[in-house]
């Protein structure tokens, strides 16, 4: 088993760091606010003239998230071989324009296309944001610096789905589209203008045999025998599993099922991402790295802890009717789940080599998507259909308690410790 790394010795940040971490913090804010504008109108756009139901609401951001995941490796491959912030912006600029062309949709295929097509600018983002943030800081500070990153998940989705839900309720769907797309341009613009980091800086170039990586596709195959990284990203795709289902379909349910009015669902739903967001990424994040020191595979402990804790209090926020006790179960379980986003993901780019990160963050979109919030929201809108929604979202608390059980065995196995990273020739444990 690996055991503790003292890292007193690791350099500080490089260059530009903390400049490029609120660059791609801010990007973040609005990749996630693009991301959920949509479910904040599913309402809307079931009684609108292109009148989906709840299996083609599911499919739109299953469209959006395979175009996603398939462009994924590709994107990776090229962005551990060349500059990235150009490769970076022209992500971010597409993104954006197809979020906004989603306005513009008269019938279903027009919408769904638009959707899909946001998944390739993002593809660039979620493959090289991480990676670049792993050359700008050393090992020790890398779960904080990904809770801060991360924390614009909750943050975006919040804002998501309060800006789409008012602007909906004042100007009607389309509005949402527009004014979650436009923005994205400018950011484009810092996107292209920001430091590219040298790729492995603050890593020990013993344990990253940077020479012995293939290059192209057979960098993928390194990858499928590291036994670490695979542990990791199966739990992962659990664990995203859930989150589609929730940010697909929580809006939704508090409406049809709670009775919670549209807009009140909406911002409600984005009071507690926020504050849960916040909480538990950050928390995450912090006792992740004091852990470090004291415990071997400190991250994957954090991560399947909390997930595993999370899962009963999201089976009771999902089951019982009473205001006061779902609404405390739902608050409780949200800060659990976002506690492992920084540790989870400094985990993923911790047991690769440096030249290998962006890749390995391709190959974890492509898995967590394709095993996770591809299916769910689909599979959820198809069960819901032929039963009810309260009886589809039940799923939600099952792959939670997956996502931690997988954590805890990669855990226990000794599979993880940030700094433990398997040779570059792959199987490693």
């Amino acid at each position: 088993m690996a055991t503790p790394r003292d890292d007193r010795a690791t350099p500080s940040p490089g260059q530009g760091a903390w400049a490029g971490l609120a660059v791609l913090t801010l990007i973040n804010l609005f990749n996630y606010i693009d991301r959920l504008v949509l479910p904040a109108v599913n309402e809307s756009l079931r009684h609108s003239e292109i009148h989906p139901s709840d299996t083609q609401l599911g499919l739109l951001s299953t469209a959006f998230l395979i175009v996603y995941m398939l462009s994924a490796p590709a994107i990776g491959l090229r962005a551990d071989r060349g500059p990235r912030p150009r490769l970076l912006a022209v992500g971010i600029a597409l993104w954006s324009v197809a979020t906004a062309l989603g306005g513009l949709a008269r019938t279903f295929p027009q919408l769904l296309a638009a959707r899909a097509t946001v998944g390739i600018g993002e593809a660039a983002y979620g493959t090289i944001a991480p990676a670049m943030l792993a050359d700008y800081f050393p090992s020790h500070l890398r779960a904080r610096v990904f809770s801060v990153f991360y924390a614009a998940i909750p943050v975006g989705s919040a804002l998501g789905y309060v800006l789409g839900g008012l602007v909906d309720a004042r100007w009607g769907w389309r509005a949402a589209f527009f004014v979650a797309g436009v923005p994205g341009l400018v950011l484009a613009v810092f996107a292209w203008l920001m430091r590219d980091p040298e790729r492995g800086a603050h890593d020990d170039p013993d344990i990253h045999a940077t020479h012995s990586i293939p290059g192209g596709i057979g960098t993928y195959g390194v990858l499928l025998r590291n036994k670490p990284y695979l542990l990791t990203v199966l739990g992962y795709a659990a664990y995203t599993f859930a989150l589609g289902g929730i940010a697909v379909w929580m809006p939704s349910f508090l409406e049809r099922i709670r009775g919670v009015p549209r807009v009140q669902a909406n911002v409600q739903l984005g009071a507690v991402l926020v504050v849960t967001g916040f909480v538990g990424t950050f928390a995450g994040g912090w006792i992740g790295d004091w852990l470090l020191k004291r415990v071997a595979n400190a991250y994957l402990w954090v991560s399947a802890v909390a997930t595993i804790a999370a899962a009963p209090l999201a089976f009771v926020a999902l089951a019982v009717p009473d205001r006061g006790i779902y609404f405390t179960s739902l608050v409780i379980a949200e800060v659990l789940v976002f506690a492992s986003t920084g540790p989870i993901n400094t985990v993923i780019v911790g047991v690769v080599a440096p030249t290998m990160r962006a890749a390995a963050m391709a190959l974890s979109i492509l898995a967590i998507h394709l095993l996770g919030d591809v299916p769910s929201p689909p599979l959820i809108g198809w069960i819901s259909d032929r039963s009810s929604l309260a009886t589809a979202v039940m799923l939600i608390p099952a792959a939670v308690l997956i996502a931690g059980l997988i954590w805890l065995w990669a855990a226990v196995r000794g599979h993880g410790a940030a700094g433990d990273v398997a040779p570059a020739t792959g199987d490693s444990r």
